[in-house]
């Protein structure tokens, strides 16, 4: 018989739980809506490419996943949050569509075709997306600024850097290629596939190195892991690092679903959403031990609920507001007087248990 408290007390309890929670508002919806309760599982296929709101969550939710996974390994080696990887990922966006636009060197901001090799933009994004990250890390790991208050510094000024880059003006790129990785592989959308690479790139990395250990052992102690003889400034550097690669990808992805690089919308608020992906995920924010699976459960689970929300008719404009009090409702749970008061309050009911047996 399956132990209830130790179903409970499984980090990706919460995460699922949460998934489940949103399926049921929308299977009851569409039953009230007069719509058979599996019409939100539907897929099909329109004009050769699948269709269906599960697969619309998994294509619009997977820059939130990406950004996701840097989020969760920085939280679990500093204690701390990025708070810039929106703007990164605008910024990384801007200098990549900036790249193959020849913008700066061409007058047109709207070229029809590459000034540059597309490969040249692509790497130009993930090695922006890079010394973002290293200089939050060299900020967090070798300065000891609090994480908070170091990535602050690029969430105000990499949107402008990224609009001094692209002359104020919103880059369009009316090449079809570069539409390719925000749109589709023959039937499948292409962020999926991103988003499923990059997971498993990171989870091969977790597993089949000690990485994944170190990082535990750094964000549970850090001076303890460093007199065992781990890099503790390196291993954290490494987590901002990867971080911002991260970002560096979600931007390419953002930029090419709309072929343009729109500093100020590419990101916009989703620093919130990788925190909250994080935390759905059953992770600590307090850092230590992670589980990356239940950070993208908890990414896509962020999607359906904005999906869900769309559908009910909740005006986009209030949606960060349920996402703000789910933020609080998790931080809560998860705060250690909370804790203790549950498990004193299991304790309770257990001991009462028994008494009623035995009387």
């Amino acid at each position: 018989m399956l132990n209830k408290k130790k179903l409970t007390q499984q980090q990706l309890f919460l995460p699922i739980v949460c998934v489940l929670l949103v399926l049921a508002v929308n299977i009851v919806y569409d039953v009230v809506q007069g719509r058979d309760f599996y019409d939100f599982f539907k897929i099909g296929i329109e004009n050769g490419l699948l269709s269906g709101r599960i697969i619309s969550i998994l294509n619009r939710g997977s820059e939130v996943a990406i950004l996701s996974i840097g989020m969760t390994l920085v939280v679990s080696a500093s204690a701390g949050t990025d708070i810039s990887v929106g703007s990164v990922m605008s910024l990384s966006a801007s200098f990549c569509v900036m790249l193959i636009a020849g913008f700066g060197v061409s007058s047109v901001s709207s070229p029809d075709e590459f000034a540059m090799p597309m490969v040249v933009g692509l790497l130009g994004a993930l090695l922006m997306g890079v010394l973002c990250g290293a200089f939050n890390g060299t900020l967090v790991a070798y300065l000891n600024i609090q994480p908070m208050v170091a990535t602050l510094i690029l969430w105000s000024a990499g949107r402008a850097i990224g609009l001094l880059l692209c002359n104020n003006l919103i880059v369009y790129i009316r090449v079809p290629e570069f539409g390719l990785f925000g749109g589709y592989v023959g039937p499948i959308p292409t962020p999926i596939i991103i988003a499923a690479a990059c997971i498993l790139v990171v989870t091969v990395l977790l597993k089949k190195t000690a990485l994944g250990m170190y990082i535990q052992s750094v964000g549970i102690n850090k001076k303890a892991s460093r007199i065992a003889g781990l890099n503790s400034q390196r291993i954290i550097f490494l987590c901002y690092v990867l971080c911002g690669l991260c970002a560096g990808i979600a931007g390419i992805v953002a930029s090419s679903r709309i072929t343009s690089a729109d500093s100020n919308n590419i990101g916009l608020d989703m620093e919130m959403d990788a925190i909250l992906a994080v935390a759905l995920g059953g992770n600590s924010l307090a850092g230590g031990r992670f589980n990356l699976a239940g950070s993208i459960i908890g990414a896509y689970t962020i999607q359906a609920i904005t999906t869900t929300m769309y559908n009910l008719g909740v005006p986009s404009a209030v949606s960060p507001v349920f996402k703000a009090v789910i933020v609080i409702l998790i931080v809560a749970i998860q705060a250690p007087p909370l804790k203790a008061w549950f498990k004193r309050l299991s304790a309770s009911k257990a001991l009462a248990g028994k008494e009623v047996a035995n009387g």
